[in-house]
């Protein structure tokens, strides 16, 4: 049960960079229990949460925020979340680097190393990573909706502050291995490139039975390819190490019932996926940081991930043009 703003135990100054889908949700959540959250944002959705507040509904319940939203933040909290798109981190964390100094960070991101990267730039050691499992759409400037509710993972240095401080917020466990986690949650990242290539669900994808056999394919690669490169597999989402081996080794009519699962869980409310929702705001994607990385990986250690490699490709294809594929173009892959 989330605490409410009366029990919460202490007040604490917590600036989230980037209040898009997850970074909304999180620091709509962390006002809801009481904390003084300040928030980055940009353009239309900047001004939308001065004006009208950060609104978020679905999964976790309705809420307005009135955070302090600024383009850059002023001043050192005392704590941050930085929850941009990988293809932004950079620039975000240059841009409040001052304000960072010393500060804990907590890095949501998909993609692998966000926190060791983040960590290099800042010049301290004192920063987590963390994987949102939550749904959410953000494509109306200061809302966001919640369409499948979901844990969020934190682990690595200051992994036990985060796990307290969200904890209060939202659903959150502590992993052993944050490296673990991360690829569990690349395989399940698996689903975004399609829907983002065709302009369909991540659940119209899977129902599908070519793009479901593309999309399993893009999973096995990325199983398998973790497995070579000794990667510990965590638990997430009921993504257990063993259904990875069966994502990686299993016949296809048996390893397919993973994404099936994957659709169950995010129930009926269509989910866009965070590439397609990219796309269709006109910003770059993170596949590089998705499909790329297990095409990275691959190479690393001597191998190749051909469906992987093609669906970036696809992706960028989408980006360049504004338009969407056939899903012919994608059931060629399988």
């Amino acid at each position: 049960m989330t605490p409410t703003s009366e029990e919460h135990p202490a007040r604490q100054r917590i600036a989230v960079i980037g209040a898009g889908a997850i970074g909304g949700v999180i620091a709509a959540r962390l006002d809801a229990v009481g904390h003084d959250v300040t928030v980055t944002a940009r353009g239309e959705n900047l001004e939308a949460i001065r004006e009208h507040g950060l609104r978020i509904k679905g999964g976790f319940g309705a809420h307005t925020a009135p955070v302090t939203a600024l383009e850059t933040l002023t001043q050192a909290p005392d704590a941050a979340i930085l929850a941009v798109k990988a293809t932004g981190a950079v620039e975000a964390l240059e841009a409040n680097r001052d304000a960072l100094e010393g500060v804990p960070l907590l890095v949501v991101q998909n993609g692998l190393g966000g926190e060791r990267a983040a960590a290099r730039m800042l010049g301290h050691e004192r920063v987590a990573g963390g994987i949102a499992l939550m749904a959410a759409n953000s494509l109306e400037p200061g809302i966001v909706t919640v369409t499948a509710a979901g844990d969020t993972i934190v682990g690595g240095a200051e992994g036990a502050r985060f796990a307290a401080l969200l904890g209060e917020a939202l659903p959150t466990s502590e992993t052993p291995s944050i490296e673990g986690a991360q690829w569990t949650k690349l395989l399940i990242n698996m689903v975004n490139a399609i829907p983002a290539i065709i302009g369909h669900s991540v659940q119209d994808v899977i129902s599908d039975r070519g793009l479901r056999h593309v999309l399993l394919a893009s999973m096995r690669e990325t199983a398998s390819i973790g497995l070579a490169a000794g990667v510990r597999f965590q638990p997430l989402q009921g993504l257990t190490p063993l259904l990875v081996r069966v994502v990686a080794f299993a016949p296809r009519r048996i390893a397919e019932q993973v994404p099936l699962r994957i659709r169950a869980r995010l129930g009926d409310v269509p989910n866009q996926g965070s590439t397609q929702q990219s796309i269709r705001r006109g910003q770059p994607t993170e596949v590089d940081a998705i499909n790329g990385a297990v095409v990275a990986e691959a190479a690393r250690i001597g191998r190749e991930a051909p469906v992987n490699a093609a669906l970036v490709e696809l992706v960028h294809e989408v980006e360049r043009s504004g338009q969407f594929l056939a899903p012919s173009v994608v059931r060629g892959l399988a």
